[in-house]
């Protein structure tokens, strides 16, 4: 057994709920976490070199909770506490005839640890077993090649659609740059 296996033989199980309004404000901590700020400069997935201002706030997560076919999909584990530790998170529903992931978020102290791998395998059987859809899509600034490479890694595939950003719309954030645009990536499930 490599060190690396008996660790995750260690390590509390993973344990998916779907969130709940008592979320909120937890659930923007966390995805605030992992984009914005010097926070998220401790994982890769920052966006903070990209946007400045908010990533995402109280009212967009009540509003995928409260959507109909939309879920916020929260990973926990037990801590040694007792209490349960908040990994990460992501939305999940269904749009345009396929599934959506996006808003997902890993603890930027976690990121690189595998977490991030098993919400999306979670986010995909969700998709394909529970809703009964084929494919799964989402929306990534497209200069962020190495978040691109990730998901590629994980069967995604850059589709060429791409979508303008909303510059001047803050609950987006602030840009420090000109040239941001979203790309769609797809994967059959």
């Amino acid at each position: 057994m490599t060190a690396l296996q008996a660790s995750a033989a260690a390590a509390p199980a993973i344990v998916f709920r779907h969130a709940t309004h008592a979320d909120i404000d937890a659930l923007v901590a966390l995805v605030e976490s992992a984009y914005r700020g010097d926070a998220s400069k401790q994982g890769w997935t920052t966006e903070a070199d990209l946007l400045g201002g908010r990533r995402t706030g109280a009212d967009d997560i009540q509003a995928c909770i409260d959507r109909p076919r939309s879920v916020i999909l929260i990973a926990e584990r037990d801590a040694a506490d007792g209490r349960r530790e908040l990994l990460a998170c992501a939305h999940v529903a269904v749009e345009h005839g396929a599934g959506y992931f996006g808003m997902f978020s890993v603890n930027p102290t976690l990121q690189g640890g595998g977490i991030g791998k098993v919400v999306i395998n979670e986010a995909e059987r969700l998709v394909r077993e529970d809703w009964g859809m084929a494919a799964m899509r989402m929306t990534v600034i497209d200069v962020r090649e190495e978040l691109i490479a990730f998901y590629e890694r994980r069967g995604y595939h850059r589709t060429g659609i791409k979508k303008p950003f909303p510059y001047g719309d803050a609950r987006f954030g602030e840009p420090k740059r000109d040239d941001l645009r979203f790309e769609i990536l797809e994967k059959a499930l």
